[in-house]
Formats: C-alpha cells, structure tokens, sequence
C-alpha cells in the first residue's frame, strides 16, 4: 500500500482493479460490507468509505436491501489525437512544462495487467509514477505500467523527457494506436499528494493503452489530472458528401 493512501483509498483502489479486470463483472453482486471487512480486516466505516466513493464515481450501484452491483460499462467518448510532446503543447501557451519521476521498479504482472497488456502472469513490468507540472505547480499524476520485454531498463532521463520518445529512438517501438477513456473522478489521499489538492477534488481520470503497429499492447497507464488546472479540446473532422 503507498504510503500517502488510506485504508478506504487502498480498497477502493483494489476494488476498482477486481471492477476493470472483469473479476466483478457487470450486472454482478460483490461481497458484503461485512465480507469485505473481513478480507481487509478493517472497520465497516473504512469499507463503506470506499463503496461510497466507488459508487458517486459510478462503479457500482447499491440497492436498498438487497446489496451492491457492478454498475454498467460508462458511455465512451473518442478525443481526438495529436503529434505534439507534452511540453510543447503547453510552450505554445507561454507556459513552462516540467515532469518529475516519483518512482520506477519491476514489479510482477497481476491479473489487471494481464488484461490490459496481454503479458503472462508474473512477467516483469515496469511501474513508473509520473508527475507533470505547468509553471511548477502539479495538474498531472501519471502511473504507467511497461512490459519489460518492451523496453528493458527505462531511466529517470527518459521518464522525465519523454517515454514515447524513448520507445522511439532508444528501443525502436514505434506507437501506432492509443485508445483512451476518460472519467471524473475525485482525488484520494495519494492524488492529493502529488497534485497538492483538497482531498475529493474533482479530477479527470484517463487510462490509456498504446498499440505498436502490429497491434501489440505496449503500455498502460492512468491519469490522474486537476479539474481546476486542466481541460481538453476535441476536434472532429467531418467529410464532405
């Protein structure tokens, strides 16, 4: 459990990975609040904590009497793409990027993981926590998860200049595809400590997937960025008839 969370943030974050990797599938009841008091060993307090947050997110949906479900799959949206570097967007503003690595380690790939890079279970993967600053202040909280097959041995240099970039020119991948979702959701202890916000904050929540050009999934990620530092622009192209 990262330091900076909470028990309630720790299941919720647990929940959440049994939620996206379609061990709680949609439509199903998950446990009790007392069956998962007794996994986690807490207090129905902590547990309720984390279902209520998991709920107001739209995860999940209580039923009065009768127990809480997986919530059905949210409406996606397509943003539309670009070939600028992250600190270039934000020159073009007059503004000054910066990213910072948190922290990088090799750990096992879980059952998540499994589903999102199609690796095998306890294959090595590079977990890599990001933060993003405009003029030093933080509006971004990233952790990406990067098969170590992929690209074995990514550095701080790299983390901090730009992880595409380095696919690119250190280890010869070339990214072909994102596919990314986009929620609201609100800042736990953990965001709030990268972010410097109030804890429940409204956040842009992003999870990507990069494909190469023969459709291999080569990267994972999660974003977390500040609903009072950020937006988005969406272009659509429509062709003529």
């Amino acid at each position: 459990m990262d330091k900076n969370q909470s028990l309630h943030a720790y299941i919720k974050d647990e929940l959440l990975d049994r939620i996206k990797s379609e061990k709680y599938k949609k439509g199903e009841q998950i446990p009790t609040e007392l069956e998962l008091c007794e996994e986690f060993n807490v207090s129905r307090t902590t547990v309720r904590t984390a279902l209520n947050q998991l709920t107001l997110e739209g995860y999940l949906e209580r039923h009065q009497g009768k127990g809480t479900y997986v919530a059905d799959q949210k409406v996606s949206q397509t943003l539309s793409h670009t070939f600028k570097k992250y600190k270039d967007q934000v020159a073009v503003q007059g503004k000054k990027a910066e990213i910072t690595l948190v922290t990088i380690n090799v750990i096992p790939a879980n059952e998540l993981l499994l589903n999102k890079l199609e690796v095998e279970l306890n294959d090595p993967i590079q977990r890599i926590e990001r933060v993003r600053k405009v003029d030093g202040e933080p509006t971004q909280f990233e952790i990406a998860y990067i098969p170590w097959t992929v690209a074995p041995g990514i550095t701080k240099e790299h983390a901090e200049t730009s992880l595409y970039g380095a696919f690119k020119d250190v280890f010869g991948v070339h990214i072909a595809k994102t596919t990314e979702q986009m929620e609201i959701t609100l800042a736990d202890e953990r965001t709030c400590a990268h972010l410097k916000c109030q804890p429940d904050s409204p956040c842009f929540y992003i999870e990507t997937i990069a494909e190469n050009e023969k459709g291999e999934k080569v990267e994972y990620s999660r974003s977390y960025f500040r609903g009072d530092k950020t937006n988005f622009v969406i272009e659509r192209f429509y062709p003529q008839d």
